[in-house]
């Protein structure tokens, strides 16, 4: 009988190289001039990235800083979900920036929809925050990672356990 293959679609966040961006942002933030005597900060709560800045010309900024600093430490920007800024003491305003950790119950239906309308002779489970691929040909397994990887879904996918 042939052997099973299998991969699984996950969406994870390297929660180091994120801390190294942040405190990249913080060094800079401390050295511009346009932020001298500003009360900005940036710092990471769990899965979430908490932004203060004194105006909203220097949250725009600091959303940038972030932004670059991601991703070139290769962190996808579609791993951020942007809340609204708020209004926070003294006038300042705060924003709250959550991280993706795991696929999303309704993206994970997504990806089994495409995978499906393929045509390929494989199966996609959701199993949690991820996808699982099952399949009998490596080909038919890795045409379907090309897929994905060429759709305009709204998450960063990575493909793990490929066996």
């Amino acid at each position: 009988m042939a052997q099973e293959n299998s991969f699984d679609i996950v969406c994870k966040v390297d929660l180091q190289e994120v801390d190294n961006a942040i405190q990249q942002v913080m060094k800079e933030i401390r050295t511009r001039y346009d932020f001298k005597g500003s009360k900005s900060d940036v710092h990471r709560d769990n899965l979430e990235i908490q932004l203060l800045a004194d105006d909203d010309y220097k949250r725009r900024s600091v959303v940038e800083m972030l932004s670059q600093r991601l991703a070139a430490r290769k962190v996808s920007l579609k791993c951020l979900t942007f809340s609204k800024p708020e209004e926070a003491a003294g006038g300042a305003l705060r924003q709250t920036v959550a991280l993706q950790q795991g696929i999303p119950t309704e993206q994970a239906k997504e990806i089994v929809k495409i995978i499906k309308g393929t045509g390929k002779k494989v199966q996609a489970a959701i199993q949690g925050d991820l996808v699982r691929v099952k399949g009998k040909s490596r080909d038919e397994l890795q045409s379907v990672m090309q897929i994905l990887r060429s759709s305009s879904l709204p998450i960063e996918m990575q493909f793990e356990n490929y066996r």
